[in-house]
């Protein structure tokens, strides 16, 4: 008997021992239950891939929102800020329109004031030439009298 048989033999003997001791099976079911955690595990990370998709969804429409949001804050801001640099360019313009106003006043009582001065001085002189002219021409009371009439109907002219 040669080798080959041998080892034919010794390989049939192995065979039937690990039929006997169901190796075969157990193989089989490790195998099966290695495929079943495969797939288990290929499920799960399916499952947490659409989960973390709807989450992606959910923080990418919160985003949108808050940048609306935002959008419509700068937006009312804007407005704001507009209606307010309104408002003081108006109080501006009333400031100024006032400010005018109190000067022009200002400068008509100083018209009014430098006219009556001027009157009152214009008075003054017109009195005193008259009072040498009269002086010079008419001597004594009578001067005096004349003097005194001509201011008298001067003062009343004036009121």
């Amino acid at each position: 008997m040669d080798a080959t048989f041998w080892v034919g033999a010794a390989f049939l003997v192995f065979a039937a021992v690990l039929f006997y001791f169901k190796v075969p099976g157990m193989l089989t079911k490790a195998l099966d239950d290695r495929a079943k955690k495969i797939g288990d595990d290929l499920e799960q990370a399916r499952q947490l891939r659409e989960e973390a998709q709807a989450l992606l969804a959910t923080y990418e429409r919160k985003q949108r929102d808050a940048l609306s949001e935002a959008e419509a804050i700068i937006a009312h801001a804007r407005e704001e800020a507009l209606r307010e640099a309104d408002l003081a360019a108006k109080k501006l313009d009333e400031a100024i329109t006032r400010r005018q106003q109190a000067a022009l006043e200002k400068i008509a009582l100083a018209e009014s004031q430098a006219e009556a001065e001027v009157r009152d001085a214009a008075i003054e002189i017109a009195i005193g030439a008259a009072t040498a002219i009269v002086a010079g021409q008419v001597k004594g009371d009578r001067a005096d009298a004349l003097i005194d009439s001509a201011t008298a109907d001067l003062g009343r002219h004036l009121n």
